[in-house]
């Protein structure tokens, strides 16, 4: 939504704060007023002819202008397409550039490239039919030859059984002397053409059926496919002949024909007329492939021209389109002499959008200046939060799940740094961090290349998420020099392990054979523990209540942006009776359980954490005995038990009864302050007027019914959500296992045989295996549990999502729209 810098700043946790304005603009100077907002970018026009529909909008011949000319650009880039014109991206200052003389050029290039299209389809349809013609000339010659050759060589036999000499035509006499009744004699025609390789078959058939058998079929294969000069496509084609006797199988023959797509040609028996024919299409064709060739190059010299200034054109009709589009939302003035404009705006862009005003005014030598002037409203104004190329992706986050509403605490901000620290607890391992970073990294150094591209859908949104995979690498490379983890692997960059074997007895390397040596290990696991018969239980007591302490850390801080939220709004209902009993209830349960656990680490105390809380809540009263951790425990617990049984009737019984005492005062007059804040009872009763008309009655039972839902929810979800980070230690040992499986069963395994064929394989499957299942599909699972934990965990709390996006009007936002 705005550029800057990639340093997250505070706007992110407050929307920008808004204003509903209006503008009265002469007629003559409106077109270029919202032309130079269009370029500011901060103003959301409102729509005040939502009544009539686009046609009996006043600049509807203009958008239907603007249409035509958008229609002939798509041609022209269809064209191009074809041609394999590729459009320049060449900029032109729009001062170069006049609309009606576009309009001109445009329908005179459109109609010189039909009448080029037009002579060239017909040219191309004769240079086929010419190509189709003389393959049948010579096909078809081939049969009429050999079926002569064939008719000499018995017509020889004949004579030499005869006694005496003959001519060449003494055996035809003969034959005709044989025959019985001269007027019986029967002369057959014949049809020749091409046809469709995949309709010979069906075609021989019909024809064999429709004549009762009384045709005669030559046919030969054409090698390479041909142009049908009909449909203009490559088709792999048959030359036939079909022999005939009599008009009416003639009839029959030339309607098959037809139904099957066969192209007839003419053909003469006598050989010499045949090889004149084969030379005259050949000249022929020679001659229309030259206009052909010379037809194509200039066609591609206009294509070219035309794409050397298309990108250019498509933007202008692009903006004009839209700024036509914007002029029919606002209202004529009743003296016809102004249009009158509203819309919404942050308040920070008053003084450039009264600077777009004055400069409008005065490059379209208005004699009257525009007029500017702030609105006061109950609507709720559109949320919009400045953000940078860095900051997008995160809020985008947010955003689908739903927008905020004007003013409302804006989970983004901690984002930023909180989703891709919970990814990264589940990904711990610096190996694949690396492989990521190395991923983000590239997509960064691209960026200029691929953010004026089209790229498809999967590219494109990873694209889009480049920097919160920078930011997730970043975290993964932390946490797994924390789990000192590479590949699965541990390594000791920190210092030699603290650990050593007591004697030669520990080569099982379980724990009872380790003694401390030196210092502990100075920073994360130490590498002693990766191969131990105890990592599996250190590093799923670490995890675990390192997922319970961030998750209760987060639901916190969901809490605490709860209470801002209502402090912001001047909400003392929530502030009392929702947000201070909330924090005792969570904090009274698990923030204690959090605080033992630390206790615990620090202590080294051996207590079962899971039955002291247990206990807590089955025998309050009972000696702790060894799992006690500091005096007064047990008082204090019984403390804590108190005040979270005190919490659920708080948050569940005195708002509803304050809220109906609310609504009394102010139907009696006794309070009219209310109607400023932002409470939940007075939200609905904010839109109507001072007077009290059209108040919907407080049905008391509703909002009861609608707090203890909220209790309810809220005491099963301090429960479920709490556990469910428990998803962190989970996903995260699955990742540690899966790498260790690929690492020693694969690769180790393949080393293990000592062939370099079998060593080659094992590491292909291991590359494979790695970034198919762990950089792939475990990214993209982690992503979305961590997705999850913000979405339902964190936000469910205090945001509510249902306000709107903040949409103005802007040249920069049309750009890649389709019409």
């Amino acid at each position: 939504m705005g550029e800057g810098g990639c340093i997250p700043s505070m706007d992110l946790f407050r929307s920008e704060p808004m204003q509903l304005v209006q503008l009265i603009i002469p007629i003559e100077s409106a077109h270029q007023t919202v032309s130079y907002l269009g370029d500011l970018g901060l103003l959301q026009f409102k729509d005040l002819n939502s009544d009539k529909s686009p046609f009996q909008r006043t600049y509807a011949s203009q958008i239907k202008r603007c249409g035509e000319m958008a229609r002939k650009l798509r041609f022209f880039k269809e064209q191009m397409s074809k041609g394999g014109v590729v459009p320049s991206a060449r900029t032109i200052s729009r001062a170069d550039i006049n609309m009606d003389d576009l309009e001109i050029k445009l329908g005179e290039l459109e109609s010189e490239l039909i009448e080029i299209n037009g002579n060239s389809d017909k040219l191309q349809r004769a240079y086929s039919e010419l190509v189709e013609y003389k393959l049948v000339l010579q096909k078809a010659g081939e049969f009429f030859y050999t079926a002569r050759s064939s008719a000499t060589a018995q017509q020889r036999e004949i004579e030499a059984r005869q006694s005496g000499e003959g001519s060449l035509d003494s055996p035809l006499l003969l034959e005709q002397e044989m025959s019985a009744d001269h007027a019986k004699q029967v002369k057959l025609g014949f049809v020749s053409g091409l046809i469709p390789r995949d309709k010979l078959m069906a075609f021989e058939r019909i024809l064999f059926r429709a004549t009762r058998g009384n045709v005669f079929i030559k046919q030969t294969t054409i090698e390479d496919p041909v142009t049908d000069p009909v449909s203009g496509e490559k088709v792999e084609k048959n030359v036939f002949v079909v022999f005939y006797s009599g008009e009416r199988a003639k009839a029959k023959i030339m309607k098959i024909c037809d139904a099957f797509g066969a192209n007839r040609y003419p053909f003469t028996e006598e050989m010499g007329k045949q090889a004149q024919m084969i030379a005259e299409v050949s000249g022929r064709t020679s001659e229309l492939k030259t206009t052909i060739d010379l037809g194509l190059m200039h066609r591609y010299n206009l294509l070219s021209s035309i794409g050397s200034q298309y990108e250019q054109w498509n933007l202008l009709v692009r903006k004009e389109k839209s700024i036509y589009h914007t002029l029919n939302m606002l209202s004529i003035d009743v003296t016809k002499k102004c249009l009158v404009a509203e819309g919404w705006s942050p308040v920070f862009a008053t003084h450039q959008i009264q600077d777009a005003l004055q400069r409008a005014s005065f490059d379209s030598n208005s004699q009257v200046g525009a007029v500017f002037q702030i609105l006061h409203t109950k609507e709720s104004p559109p949320t919009y939060f400045r953000t940078n190329k860095f900051t997008s992706s995160f809020q985008e986050i947010v955003d689908a799940y739903g927008v905020a509403k004007y003013q409302e605490a804006n989970p983004g901000l901690y984002t930023i740094v909180t989703f891709p620290f919970l990814f990264a607890v589940m990904f711990g391992d610096w190996g694949h961090g690396i492989c990521l970073l190395l991923a983000s990294l590239f997509l960064i150094i691209r960026e200029k290349k691929y953010s004026s591209q089209k790229l498809g859908d999967i590219m494109e949104m990873t694209f889009g998420g480049r920097y919160i995979i920078l930011m997730m690498s970043v975290f993964s490379i932390y946490t797994g020099l924390i789990y000192n983890e590479f590949f699965s692997v541990p390594f000791e960059l920190f210092g030699p392990s603290a650990y050593a074997c007591r004697d030669a007895t520990c080569s099982d390397t379980t724990t009872w054979g380790l003694i401390k040596v030196r210092d502990t290990y100075p920073f994360g696991v130490d590498p002693e523990w990766h191969g131990s018969r105890s990592e599996l239980p250190f590093l799923n007591s670490l995890k675990m209540k390192m997922s319970i302490l961030l998750g209760v850390a987060q639901m916190n801080l969901g809490i605490i942006m709860s209470y801002t939220n209502a402090k912001f709004f001047k909400n003392s209902v929530n502030t009392w009776f929702q947000f201070i009993p909330q924090m005792i209830f969570l904090n009274s349960l698990f923030g204690y359980l959090s605080v033992l656990i630390i206790v615990k680490w620090c202590t080294g105390s051996k207590a079962d954490l899971y039955h002291l809380m247990i206990y807590m809540f089955l025998s309050p009263t009972d000696d702790l005995g060894e799992n006690q951790l500091f005096p007064y425990q047990r008082n204090l617990q019984l403390v804590l038990l108190g005040l979270a049984l005190i919490a659920v009737p708080w948050m569940l019984l005195p708002k509803p009864f304050i809220l109906k005492k609310q609504h009394e005062a102010r139907h009696q007059g006794e309070s009219y302050e209310l109607l400023h804040s932002n409470d939940e009872s007075v939200a609905v009763e904010a839109s109507h007027d001072s007077h009290g008309h059209g108040h919907e009655e407080f049905e008391f039972s509703e909002v009861f019914v609608h707090q203890l839902i909220h209790t309810i929810e809220f005491v099963l979800g301090a429960v479920s959500n709490t556990a469910s980070y428990l998803r962190l230690w989970a996903l995260s040992l699955a990742h540690s296992e899966l790498s260790t499986v690929f690492y020693e069963k694969v690769l180790m395994l393949a080393w293990g045989y000592n062939n370099i064929f079998i060593l080659a394989i094992g590491v292909l499957v291991f590359i494979f295996a790695t970034v198919g299942v762990l950089l792939v599909m475990e990214t993209l699972s982690a992503f979305l549990h961590a997705l999850r934990l913000h979405w339902v965990e964190f936000q469910n709390k205090f945001y509510e999502g249902d306000g709107y996006k903040f949409s103005p009007f802007s040249f920069a936002l049309i750009g890649d729209e389709d019409e």
